[in-house]
């Protein structure tokens, strides 16, 4: 435990144990007006906005369907992030968890995803971070299903959470914490963006 309280529990991405079997589902949250993007100079929706080019949304959507978990995306458009979770929850009554995750993170990687989604096999709620810093998605097991069908508001599953003894899990992945708010953070995501690639491609020369 550090100073501050926070527990963190390192999982290695390459010795998760996994049971596709007991996956959750993510429910990708893609119901946002996105209005700071708009004010801070942005044009149209934040989750078209080109990045790298092709819209932010489909960044998001490559990672989800390259971890192999079932996924509902929830588009139709909500009052609030809580009205959009409680209608991706009702939507997927049967799923064995949700892995709750905005749209608007295209740096997250799969192995992250996979990576809450195991962790929620020892927790009821995970919550992951990068250096410190709370990311998402945050994983929520079965049980908490009717609290999370009840959720209205813009404050989302805090005050699920808050009532909770999460597993917090730290990850070395930047992209759980790389979410698109303005033109400045999509700026910021392209670079980190090529960064990552131009690393990717030193490694396999």
């Amino acid at each position: 435990m550090r100073s501050d309280g926070l527990v963190i529990r390192p999982l290695s991405h390459s010795v998760l144990p996994w049971h596709p079997m007991a996956s959750p589902t993510v429910l990708v949250l893609a119901s946002g007006r996105g209005e700071r993007f708009l004010a801070s100079g942005g044009k149209g929706s934040k989750l078209q906005a080109l990045l790298a080019g092709k819209p932010v949304i489909e960044h998001t959507l490559a990672a989800v369907r390259a971890s192999g978990l079932p996924f509902h995306v929830e588009a139709a458009g909500h009052p609030g992030m809580g009205d959009s979770i409680a209608a991706g929850v009702r939507a997927t009554a049967d799923a064995r968890g949700w892995l709750v995750l905005p749209a608007d993170l295209p740096l997250l990687r799969p192995e992250s995803l996979r990576a809450v989604a195991a962790a929620l096999q020892r927790a009821s709620i995970v919550l992951p971070f990068h250096q410190g810093t709370r990311g998402h998605p945050v994983g929520f097991a079965p049980e908490h299903g009717p609290a999370l069908m009840a959720l209205t508001g813009a404050e989302g599953a805090a005050a699920i959470v808050r009532t909770a003894q999460p597993l917090k899990l730290e990850l070395e992945d930047e992209g759980i914490v790389t979410d698109i708010d303005t033109v400045e953070d999509l700026t910021r995501a392209e670079r980190l963006f090529n960064r990552r690639r131009r690393r990717q491609g030193e490694e396999g020369s």
